[in-house]
This record gives C-alpha cells, sequence and structure tokens, in this order.
C-alpha cells in the first residue's frame, strides 16, 4: 500500500515543495519584521536652523541619552560611565569608526558635557552631534 509505480518499484525522492513553501513565508515575516527592529531609540532632540544629515558611507555609532539618563551604545545599554570609555575605546577608536552623540533636550547640560568627556577620554577627537531642523513658521504667523 505504499507509494508505487508500475512495476512495484518504490519512489526513494523527497518532495521539496513544502519545504520551499516553508521557507518562502518565513523569508517574508523575516524582511518584513527586520525594519521594524532597527528603528533606534527614541530621542527627543533638540532643533536647530541648520543641520546636516547623518553620513552613510562611513561606519559610525550612535551615543545616545534618553531624558531618563540611560545611555546606549547604538542600541546596546552602557552600565556606568566608568564602562562607556571601556567600551568607546574598544567599538570606536580601535575600529576608526565615526561617533555621533544623540542627547534628548531634557537631558542636563552637566551630563552631556560629562558623556563628552568620557568620550573625550577615550581618544576619540572628532564627535558629532546629532539634531532635528526647526518647523519654519508660516509666512503670516508672528513670532514671540
Amino acid at each position: 500500500m505504499g507509494a508505487q509505480l508500475g512495476n512495484s518499484k518504490f519512489v526513494s525522492e523527497i518532495n521539496v515543495t513544502p519545504f520551499v513553501d516553508v521557507m518562502l513565508v518565513l523569508l517574508i515575516i523575516f524582511m518584513v519584521a527586520t525594519p521594524m527592529m532597527s528603528q533606534g531609540l527614541d530621542v527627543d532632540l533638540p532643533q536647530t536652523k541648520q543641520v546636516q544629515v547623518l553620513p552613510t558611507d562611513v561606519d559610525h555609532m550612535i551615543l545616545s541619552v534618553r531624558k531618563d539618563g540611560k545611555i546606549y551604545l547604538d542600541e546596546y545599554a552602557v552600565d556606568s560611565m566608568e564602562a562607556l570609555e571601556g567600551y568607546l575605546q574598544r567599538l570606536v577608536k580601535e575600529k576608526n569608526r565615526s561617533l555621533f552623540l544623540k542627547a534628548d533636550r531634557e537631558v542636563p547640560y552637566g551630563l552631556v558635557v560629562e558623556i563628552m568627556g568620557y568620550i573625550k577620554a577615550a581618544g576619540i577627537e572628532k564627535l558629532g552631534v546629532m539634531a532635528e531642523k526647526t518647523e519654519s513658521a508660516p509666512a503670516g504667523a508672528k513670532s514671540r
């Protein structure tokens, strides 16, 4: 009662169609889910009149400071300020990457300066600071 052909031989071929179907479904799921996972951290950046676009041609890392004072190097949390200098040395300085600082507008100025001190102590000379462009007011609106 098995699979038989005309002269009672068994078919020993593997049917790969269900396997291919499952793999295509998984591929679609990962293609949809991956961009959602790399959105970055939610930081309310300060605004300024003149901003430049973050360069995409160089290998860089982003040091984010949230308003609650938590520090992240890309998406990874930094435990303490002392650990920050080591991370910066290993991940940014030794690999010759650019570093950009992204601090929430409500973060105290003293904390930002302290973090910049650790960046300098790690031997990083060039630091980019991230901000958003100011939304221009309508032509007829008066500013206070």
